[in-house]
């Protein structure tokens, strides 16, 4: 599957979502906070700014556990989460907005990377895109990629 489309939510959601933030620094600390969640384990994260096409561009990067596509999907999807404490660990998010709301507080477009065992995804929730195409609903491209031997292999 390349993509999934949220049929119940239009696009002028993920703007009205993520005034939930009243400043930057909070939509920062749930990005952060997702690092910290006991079935990431990230011991170390990394926050930087750099320019691409001469926008302003944030990257987190952290060397927790990886998401495969299935974990990808949940992250992306609206409303869900299936986090739970872990060995005393309590999990910081429960409701599954937080990532939503603290990206497009930041910015129009975020596009995530990960990579858990053999497999590695590449989702974008983009303003740009849902703006740019017209549509009427909130499209989420997803590519999963699974890595056999020296090769990449396509499977989602």
């Amino acid at each position: 599957q390349f993509f999934f489309v949220n049929k119940s939510l239009n696009p002028n959601y993920l703007h009205s979502n993520s005034t939930s933030h009243t400043w930057p620094f909070s939509a920062i600390a749930e990005l952060i906070d997702n690092a910290y969640d006991p079935d990431v384990c990230a011991k170390q994260l990394w926050i930087d700014k750099t320019q691409i096409k001469g926008v302003d561009c944030l990257t987190f990067m952290d060397n927790g556990a990886g998401m495969d596509y299935d974990a990808m999907y949940k992250l992306l999807s609206f409303g869900f989460s299936d986090k739970r404490s872990l060995r005393g660990h309590a999990a910081v998010g429960m409701y599954g907005n937080g990532f939503k709301s603290g990206s497009m507080r930041l910015g129009k477009d975020v596009i995530v990377f990960s990579k858990r065992r053999n497999s590695m995804s590449v989702g974008m929730l983009s303003q740009t895109y849902l703006k740019e195409t017209k549509a009427s609903n909130i499209i989420v491209p997803i590519v999963t990629y699974n890595r056999v031997g020296s090769q990449n292999i396509l499977f989602q």
